[in-house]
């Protein structure tokens, strides 16, 4: 269990040291007018407390990949533990602080926005019908998610799954459209209660029973997957394992807290720790899941035999270990993940439309004709398999937060800022999604050696034509755009 203290430190220590570096390169201006302050309507501009705005980022990031995915990360072995640990300080708390703080000087503008003033209009367009399915994709998966642990608490009671369907789809409707401080605001202290018990208790009980948590060492750093050839470790690991370590859906959330802060001092804390917090989360559930059933190779057995449902293993790992009602109260918490992103995710999905519509989303009506059309595109994906539509929700939450991390590169180039903080997650991550989608079996299934080729000859060429354009404006005075 050393290799898992060591790592839950090493975030901590993380989040105190690199995400200061992230905060200096950045440069905040405590003096700088935020826009809850300068535009403020009573709807989605709103002044919070930062300890509710931290709340409610971690929230809304902390969906079902930190425990899902980390549950099935797990299958690789410790690898697992490096990737959530190098992930989270070197590549999500970098892509999470920056989407943040550019939200926040660009008046709280959504991703997709942002995207257009560094990389262009071409690739805004491209952006907004990007994140737009990204945000629907991900609402549907977070909507059968907790249906199907509800369901299963209840004893399969009343209207079964479809009942629990329609409960969450109304909150999200509510929450979609209701001002953020009327439910959101109000319901995620609750809900961080049950994300709270959840994860501490688990690490309790892991601790007082002294299960064997695998150690990180050359020897155990391979694939220890049940099909290795056709689960290769690089990319399937970094994709499987997206929201403890780094996530493009974390830039679309951003924009909404960005609406709420009173300071950017504020943005380290939020942003840069909420990234941290979850990668704690996944470490957990990574910890857990290799250890309850006795070893990693037990784990793949387990998950073969449920055909990858990693629902069930939580649900069991949660029963176990904290009995009856205490395993309601966790599951309660893993409820919570997917229910606190799901609403945000169709909240945010109206926010990029009402930016791109230049639609003043101070009328109700006006919230009600954009939220309308995204909930029945929503439905529809529920009634596809929910195992397909998370596996394509994987690649394109990563291929997101590559191009969010190319964005960022893009800012600090324009900036003569230290470009490199970026630069170097966003080569990696670009190897990541290229070489994912030709090789998965969602994907173009193609052999190792060609995705790994095509993959990282991607990375290089851009890497190449960035260095070429830091060449370019280097004798060329920094930008000044920076309010919008």
């Amino acid at each position: 269990m050393i290799s898992f203290f060591v790592s839950v430190v090493a975030l901590i220590v993380g989040y105190f040291v690199y995400s200061k570096v992230v905060e200096r390169i950045f440069g905040v201006d405590p003096n700088r007018p935020t826009p809850a302050i300068t535009m403020e309507d009573g709807v989605d501009y709103v002044p919070m407390p930062r300890w509710k705005i931290f709340l409610i980022q971690f929230l809304n990031i902390a969906g079902l990949g930190p425990i899902f995915g980390a549950v099935a990360g797990a299958m690789w072995g410790p690898s697992a533990f490096l990737w959530i640990v190098l992930g989270s300080i070197f590549a999500g708390g970098v892509h999470d602080y920056f989407s943040g703080m550019l939200s926040l000087r660009h008046g709280g503008e959504s991703i997709t926005e942002t995207t257009g003033r560094y990389l262009g209009n071409g690739m805004k367009q491209f952006m907004r019908v990007f994140t737009i399915i990204l945000m629907i994709m991900l609402g549907a998966v977070f909507i059968m998610g907790p249906a199907k642990i509800l369901n299963d608490i209840s004893g399969n009671a009343g209207g079964g799954v479809t009942m629990w369907v329609w409960i969450i789809f109304i909150y999200y409707f509510l929450s979609t459209i209701l001002p953020i401080d009327k439910l959101i605001g109000k319901m995620y202290p609750l809900f961080g209660v049950a994300m709270l018990f959840m994860a501490v208790g688990i690490s309790l009980v892991m601790f007082k029973d002294g299960l064997h948590v695998p150690e990180v060492t050359w020897d155990s750093l391979y694939n220890q997957h049940t099909s290795p050839d056709k689960f290769p470790l690089f990319p399937m690991l970094f994709v499987t394992v997206a929201c403890g370590a780094i996530s493009g859906f974390h830039a679309s959330q951003s924009p909404m807290m960005a609406r709420c802060m009173t300071n950017e001092k504020q943005g380290r804390s939020i942003f840069y720790g909420a990234m941290i917090t979850e990668g704690v989360v996944a470490l957990i559930w990574a910890a857990i899941s290799m250890s309850f059933f006795g070893g990693v190779r037990e784990l793949n057995e387990v998950m073969t035999q449920q055909n990858g449902n990693a629902a069930w293993v939580v649900s069991q790992i949660s029963n176990s270990l904290l009995g009856k009602v205490g395993g309601i109260l966790a599951l309660l918490g893993v409820v919570a993940a997917p229910i606190t992103s799901g609403d945000t995710a169709f909240r945010s999905a109206r926010l990029i439309v009402a930016d791109f519509l230049k639609s003043d989303q101070g009328p109700f009506k006006n919230r009600i004709f954009i939220s309308l059309p995204l909930f029945a595109a929503g439905y529809a994906l529920t009634l596809i398999d929910f195992g397909v539509v998370w596996r394509y929700f994987a690649w394109t939450n990563q291929s997101l937060a590559t191009v969010v991390l190319w964005v960022v590169t893009a800012y600090l180039i324009r900036e003569k800022k230290q470009y490199w903080i970026s630069l170097v997650p966003a080569v990696f991550m670009t190897a990541v999604a290229t070489s994912y989608i030709l090789v998965a079996p969602e994907g173009f299934q193609l052999p190792v050696e060609i995705s790994y080729a095509v993959g990282i000859g991607a990375a290089v060429v851009l890497l190449g034509f960035t260095l070429l354009h830091v060449s370019r404006v280097k004798n060329s005075p920094p930008t000044v755009e920076l309010v919008k």
